[in-house]
């Protein structure tokens, strides 16, 4: 995983200094959240958000490098026993893109995604330090542009790596390897 965000890293520098054309601009959207993998098959979705900024960077014509900042609310909603928990965790999400432009309108994206967590509750409960500091993920999105300033995506993370920082014994198998699974639908604007 190291090697692919250094590659990332490697080709987004490589994109500012030969960049035949670089655009900045902001998005926000909803996320659908839950979580995936060991024994989450029945986590619930939670519905959050998302918003920052992204850079889009022009490598050839029909490609660009689309490196961004996000704060995203994500989570899930979990059953005990009898009792549900919503688990609530903000991370700050910096994902590398390569952005192909099928047509004019469409397009079409993927790349890693490294995070870093903000916060995390249990309801009203800190647990923050149950949940690792770290998150990595892979995305896949479509989009349209509506206008060359204002468009839409769908985007699909798969989390990679175990977001739990806790011990897991055998009376607790569902605390077995959670991961984040965001689906997220934004509107951006680009300068």
């Amino acid at each position: 995983m190291k090697k692919i965000i250094f590659a990332a890293i490697a080709v987004m520098a490589f994109g500012f200094t030969n960049a035949q054309q670089t655009r900045f601009g902001i998005k926000g959207g909803l996320n659908v959240t839950s979580f995936a993998g060991g024994n989450y098959y029945d986590a619930k979705s939670l519905v959050g958000f998302q918003v920052g900024g992204f850079a889009e960077i022009k490598i050839i014509e029909r490609l660009s490098i689309q490196p961004e900042v996000l704060f995203s609310t994500q989570g899930a909603k979990l059953e005990f026993g009898n009792t549900d928990f919503n688990t609530k965790l903000n991370y700050i999400n910096i994902p590398v893109l390569a952005k192909f432009y099928i047509t004019k309108q469409f397009t079409a994206e993927a790349g890693p995604q490294l995070g870093f967590l903000v916060s995390a509750k249990r309801d009203d409960s800190d647990v923050k330090d149950s949940y690792k500091s770290v998150d990595t993920g892979f995305n896949f999105g479509l989009g349209y542009n509506f206008t060359e300033n204002l468009g839409v995506g769908l985007r699909y993370t798969v989390g990679l790596s175990n977001i739990a920082d806790y011990e897991v014994d055998d009376t607790q198998e569902y605390l077995d390897s959670p991961k984040n699974s965001v689906l997220a639908l934004t509107l951006a604007y680009k300068f």
